[in-house]
């Protein structure tokens, strides 16, 4: 007979429960912790890593004592000069925004499937590719505390231990639900850096909870009728290549344009952008192309919280600016 409880007091009500997304997934507490995990498991000889990319997912070469190599790309996020994998080596690829799938699948085809680890932390919704790894990062889609899913076909073993710390770390989603942005904000920074903690662990109960009632038809859909409504009004400024016939479920719009300014106009409207990756201006020289995609790329919000208003206001803010400040 079952001992699970019945009455008392009442938990937090949410939708009923739907099939778990890639329920193969190896389920850890974030993304760079499932990389982790993936190193230590297979320890590669050395692995090239792109210089746009936050620091966080280097830590986990560091702490695993794995060699790393950089590799530059250009504005439309491809390799320049692409390296020569030694004996052991792994090419790790960010799908950057969910906007280059393309790409993706010509890496694979070029390197093979033995050699590339594939981080779709912001392309949530591109299909696992046949190679080393792939890497999610579910809180980047979804209002969930923290998370990372890892596919892979090397036998990775699962933690022990199961994360707890989502009670704490999910503050600044109430926060945020009952109040306003600003009002989470330092419970959101507090829970980031509490995920600096490496040491893979299970995937909190919380979080996969959270995560099997998101309808994930649905969030596509509007992620995709989001994206598409903006580069209507926007394509002709944005100096990011890529093709939107090929996007589905992308993270954000990347609009590219050089506009000093405009970010803290965005901000200014209450139109929050983030900025990917100030640290990586530590590593590249100012004339790379990797400093004008920090400076100049603007992630505009396309995500399933939002429609056809919340999409023309961002569009009339964005053309204002531009359509004020054009170069002489």
């Amino acid at each position: 007979m079952s001992t699970g409880a019945i009455g008392g007091y009442f938990e937090l009500e949410l939708p009923h429960t739907r099939t778990q997304v890639f329920p193969e997934a190896i389920r850890i507490q974030s993304a760079r912790s499932a990389f982790l995990a993936l190193l230590r498991a297979a320890k590669p000889s050395r692995v090239w890593m792109p210089h746009y990319l936050c620091d966080t997912m280097y830590a986990p070469l560091r702490k695993a004592g794995i060699e790393y190599m950089h590799y530059a790309i250009d504005e439309r996020f491809h390799i320049v000069d692409e390296p020569e994998l030694g004996t052991g080596d792994w090419l790790y690829y960010v799908n950057y925004f969910g906007v280059r799938d393309d790409y993706v699948d010509s890496l694979v085809t070029r390197y093979g499937e033995k050699r590339i680890v594939v981080d779709n932390c912001q392309a949530f919704f591109s299909k696992p590719r046949d190679c080393v790894a792939t890497i999610f990062s579910p809180r980047k889609f979804f209002g969930v505390p923290d998370g990372g899913l890892l596919l892979t076909t090397i036998p990775v073993e699962l933690p022990t231990h199961r994360d707890i710390d989502s009670q704490t770390r999910s503050k600044y989603l109430i926060e945020r639900l009952a109040s306003t942005p600003e009002a989470g904000y330092s419970s959101y920074k507090m829970a980031e850096q509490s995920l600096e903690e490496l040491e893979p662990r299970r995937m909190s109960q919380l979080t996969d909870i959270l995560l099997s009632t998101v309808d994930f038809t649905e969030v596509r859909r509007k992620r995709n009728k989001n994206f598409l409504a903006l580069h209507a009004e926007l394509a002709r400024y944005n100096q990011c290549e890529f093709d939107p016939s090929t996007i589905d479920g992308p993270l954000c719009y990347p609009l590219l344009v050089d506009a000093a300014g405009l970010r803290d106009h965005l901000i200014a409207a209450r139109i929050f952008v983030a900025t990917y990756w100030p640290d990586v201006l530590g590593r590249v020289a100012n004339t790379a192309t990797e400093t004008t995609l920090v400076k100049n790329l603007f992630p505009l919000p396309c995500d399933q919280r939002y429609g056809e208003s919340e999409m023309r206001r961002i569009v009339d803010v964005c053309l204002i600016f531009l359509n004020n400040n054009k170069p002489d």
